[in-house]
């Protein structure tokens, strides 16, 4: 059996369209203490890293099923950001990434009894148009909370696709995971038809 290591909508949306079978089973890890612990390691091996922990702390109870695990994260101005705890730090979040390049970094990994099985990262640019104040506001009234579980403050099936001018990398990496390579990691653990 497939677990999802994730209560992300849009990870389960993008199973549920591809048709993966797959049960989903939220992880509680500590993400800081798992970057603490990585140091000066590149946001897409952050990534990983953060996709690994979570399958593998799901794994520990879930014997001889493979998890998924899957994590993002952005990047803008040479600074990382998290998800936003507040309606006011997701203003100040956007008003940082307006006119600016957002590196939008997503991880997967699948694991079994503990050990990783496969693991993979890719990366998209997002470039974020001038936003004014007035849209900043406007956008937040309609999207805050949702945009409260998101890293880069959009989702980009949603309102978040008027933040952007451009965007470079395939649409599963926006969307927070690497969904070709996942699948061919699937076909070749024989969790998915050749």
């Amino acid at each position: 059996m497939l677990i999802l290591a994730s209560k992300s909508a849009s990870r389960r949306a993008m199973l549920d369209a591809a048709g993966v079978a797959y049960t989903s089973v939220p992880a509680a890890i500590d993400e800081r203490a798992v970057e603490a612990v990585m140091g000066s390691a590149s946001p897409q091996a952050i990534a990983t890293g953060l996709a690994v922990a979570k399958a593998q702390a799901i794994s520990t109870s879930h014997s001889n099923d493979v998890i998924l695990g899957s994590d993002s994260l952005v990047i803008v101005g040479g600074k990382r950001f998290d998800k936003p705890a507040t309606i006011d730090a997701a203003a100040e979040h956007l008003r940082f990434f307006s006119g600016r390049e957002m590196q939008l970094h997503s991880g997967a990994a699948l694991v079994r009894d503990g050990k990783v099985l496969w693991q993979d990262a890719a990366k998209a640019s997002l470039y974020v148009r001038e936003l004014s104040e007035e849209f900043i506001q406007t956008y937040l009234s309609v999207e805050w909370p949702a945009v409260a579980g998101c890293v880069g403050v959009f989702r980009i099936e949603a309102l978040g696709v008027q933040l952007f001018d451009r965007i470079d990398g395939d649409q599963f990496t926006v969307l927070g995971m690497p969904l070709l390579p996942v699948l061919g990691a699937l076909r070749e653990l024989e969790l998915l038809d050749k």
